[in-house]
């Protein structure tokens, strides 16, 4: 079984900056997090919840939304089993309930959240104007 635990979140002005955290415990099929892509989601209320940003596994590979592209960065520390969204240059519209979620088959980022197995509870971030 996979645990994934948020923190970082809070509430900043425009402009400002925040880095989220992500650690995974857990190991599923004899993989771990070494193997995992990872991403983070977000819903803001009243909306779906979006695709932000992925990882591979190996971290060869990154994908961002085109509405956090150049603003918000993704990355990740094998060796502490973290991975890490760091944000710049907030907005209003960034506010939502920011989840991070692992895909523990194939390393590879999908920008469905149906393909990841696992989520953490999430962290709210809210930036007011």
């Amino acid at each position: 079984q996979v645990q994934l635990v948020e923190s970082g979140g809070g509430l900043v002005q425009a402009g400002d900056s925040l880095r989220l955290s992500c650690v995974v415990s857990g190991e599923v099929s004899g993989r771990n997090f070494n193997s995992y892509a990872m991403a983070w989601f977000r819903q803001a209320p009243g909306k779906e919840r979006e695709f932000v940003g992925g990882i591979s596994y190996s971290s060869n590979t990154t994908y961002y939304a085109d509405s956090v592209k150049g603003r918000f960065t993704i990355s990740r520390d094998n060796a502490k089993s973290t991975v890490y969204l760091q944000m710049s240059t907030l907005k209003p519209e960034d506010t939502a309930i920011y989840y991070c979620a692992a895909e523990t088959f194939f390393g590879v980022v999908r920008l469905s959240e149906s393909h990841y197995t696992d989520w953490g509870q999430g962290t709210q971030v809210t930036v007011l104007s």
